[in-house]
């Protein structure tokens, strides 16, 4: 069987790799679907699979058809605390966002989701787990979601009825369509074709 592999994400000691459609986060030495990495840093990551080593930097991939094409990229200095903080917009409306990687959807307020005019209570009703506890939630689609001049469409949001988060999270329903790597300290973020 074929083996198809690609590369969304970059960091040190680790990749987040898409192996035959499934994403996976690998650390070095550790393997899935016979597929194992090697190593991995900033710049790219070295995977080995029937008997080979392939090198690959990010939204590189090995598959039996591959064009080159113009990417979006953006790059988002860290912040306070070692956070990555950003301008961008939601639904073409600007907002504020921090990246969460550890986050599922993108997530926001009660009052955030106001702020931008969403028909939340059109979502699917649901319960969050915050750091107060368990909170009602529903799920959403955005339109669009926007980084520098990176943008996703039709993306998966929670917005919870309550004051928290205080910062829209912008978590893997966005993270997870674009390419991710750091560089120096510096998050970069790069889109899909």
């Amino acid at each position: 069987m074929a083996i198809a592999v690609e590369v969304k994400g970059l960091f040190g000691g680790s990749a987040l790799l898409v192996i035959n459609g499934q994403q996976k986060l690998l650390k070095q030495g550790r393997s899935y679907e016979g597929v194992t990495l090697i190593s991995a840093n900033s710049r790219e990551a070295v995977v080995e699979f029937d008997g080979a080593r392939h090198h690959l930097g990010v939204s590189k991939r090995i598959s039996s058809r591959y064009a080159k094409a113009q990417k979006s990229e953006v790059r988002l200095a860290q912040g306070y605390g070692g956070h990555y903080v950003t301008p961008g917009r939601i639904n073409n409306r600007p907002v504020t966002m921090m990246v969460d990687t550890g986050a599922t959807t993108v997530a926001m307020s009660l009052p955030q989701a106001k702020a931008l005019g969403l028909d939340y209570r059109n979502g699917v009703k649901t319960k969050v787990s915050t750091a107060n506890g368990l909170a009602d939630a529903y799920q959403v689609t955005l339109s669009s979601v926007t980084v520098g001049t990176v943008t996703v469409n039709n993306v998966e949001a929670l917005v919870s009825m309550s004051n928290y988060p205080t910062v829209i999270l912008l978590g893997n329903s966005y993270l997870g369509r674009v390419a991710m790597s750091v560089d120096q300290g510096v998050l970069v973020l790069q889109s899909q074709l």
